[in-house]
């Protein structure tokens, strides 16, 4: 049973999913890094939203040894 507290929570991701998105839509590959910090949100929302994106599966995650990277697919 959700909550309003939940409810809340869930629309606090979508949201900022929105501003990633926003923020990958102009670019090529992006550092998490740097895309955290480009996104006007708390650490942890960035992560999720970034999970609920991967999960939609609007955004591809690279892994190498750099570091990670995002973009749009």
């Amino acid at each position: 049973m959700a909550t309003s507290t939940t409810d809340s929570l869930v629309w606090k991701i979508g949201e900022t999913a929105g501003k990633v998105w926003h923020v990958l839509k102009d670019g090529d590959k992006m550092s998490m890094t740097r895309l955290i910090r480009s996104v006007d949100a708390p650490r942890d929302l960035v992560l999720q939203a970034i999970g609920w994106l991967a999960r939609e599966e609007k955004i591809e995650i690279e892994q190498s040894s750099k570091g990670r990277y995002v973009w749009l697919r």
